[in-house]
């Protein structure tokens, strides 16, 4: 289970500092993390704007709470499943925690597959337009993403390399990652043949910050970046959606636009997940693919509608 200190997060060049920043809280003598609470959060919200959005395109918001009821618990396990693969070797040696959730480790697009295999399946079974699903189901996905993101900054995690720039954050030492503190061998070993990975992590601890005789890295908040982005995106999908062509258009541009976006945020990450025995982050190559398929896919359905 993650417990961590209660230490302060600070945002120096903003002049911001959270203090006493914990991990959750603790009611009758069980922990409840922050990160599960805003998962929570995010899945909650999703919903509702989702909902929302189905009643102003003349949906009926029903069926959305009964695909929301599936397709929540099938993207949790899906988005757990994809971290657990390719980060196998945290796990390898207590099989058990694989189903602690509270520690975090729920990648994203393995949410995502999940959710358009269930959204697939789902309108078969119901007879439902899966596009209109896609269109409006995305929506809430987004929502859910931008608010979710944020469970990273209670667990210290999904942050970038080095920076010193206007969003630098300043973490405790203490809080975060093994690696960051681990020995030089250790860290040759777990980055062996991804010397890029390796570089990230060493400025970081190669730069260290004293502040009242306790010791902070200093990175770059992607985990804010992200749910930014996912913030302006889903502006953006809200305004057009009633502007629209074709069904499946703003699922398009969502699986284009989030792709664009993380495709960037995830060259600055130190917790990348590389695709088996090569230096190669699975989320860039999968964000590569999804922006130049769904790319073609909107330039293709944008022709055949002009010529129909």
């Amino acid at each position: 289970m993650l417990t961590l200190l209660s230490t302060n997060i600070r945002f120096p060049n903003l002049g911001i500092e959270f203090t006493d920043v914990g991990s959750g809280i603790d009611v009758f003598g069980f922990h409840i993390a922050y990160y599960g609470m805003i998962i929570g959060l995010g899945m909650l919200l999703g919903w509702l704007i989702a909902t929302w959005v189905a009643k102003k395109t003349g949906q009926d918001p029903e069926f959305y709470l009964d695909f929301a009821l599936v397709v929540i618990i099938i993207s949790v396990i899906s988005a757990r499943l994809y971290y657990v693969i390719f980060a196998f070797d945290e796990f390898e040696h207590n099989i058990l925690s694989v189903f602690n959730l509270r520690t975090g480790g729920l990648a994203i697009y393995g949410g995502i597959i999940g959710a358009i295999l269930t959204a697939i399946i789902y309108s078969k079974i119901r007879k439902y337009p899966f596009w209109l699903l896609a269109d409006t189901g995305c929506i809430g996905l987004i929502t859910g993403q931008m608010i979710g993101r944020w469970g990273n900054f209670f667990n210290r995690e999904a942050f970038g390399k080095y920076t010193d720039g206007l969003f630098a954050m300043q973490l405790d030492l203490r809080d975060v990652a093994f690696e960051f503190r681990a020995p030089l061998d250790y860290l040759q070993t777990k980055y062996a043949g991804k010397p890029d990975a390796l570089e990230r992590v060493l400025e970081i601890r190669n730069n260290p910050i004293m502040v009242e005789g306790i010791e902070y890295i200093q990175v770059h908040p992607t985990f804010l970046y992200e749910s930014l982005w996912n913030f302006v995106l889903l502006v953006i999908l809200l305004l057009y959606t009633k502007y629209k062509k074709f069904d499946g258009e703003i699922m398009l541009l969502y699986l284009m636009g989030y792709g664009l976006g993380r495709l960037w945020i995830e060259g600055l990450r130190t917790d990348q997940l590389f695709l088996w025995g090569t230096p190669i982050a699975v989320s860039q190559l999968l964000s590569a693919l999804i922006v130049f398929v769904a790319l073609g896919m909107l330039i293709y359905k944008r022709v055949n509608g002009r010529k129909a």
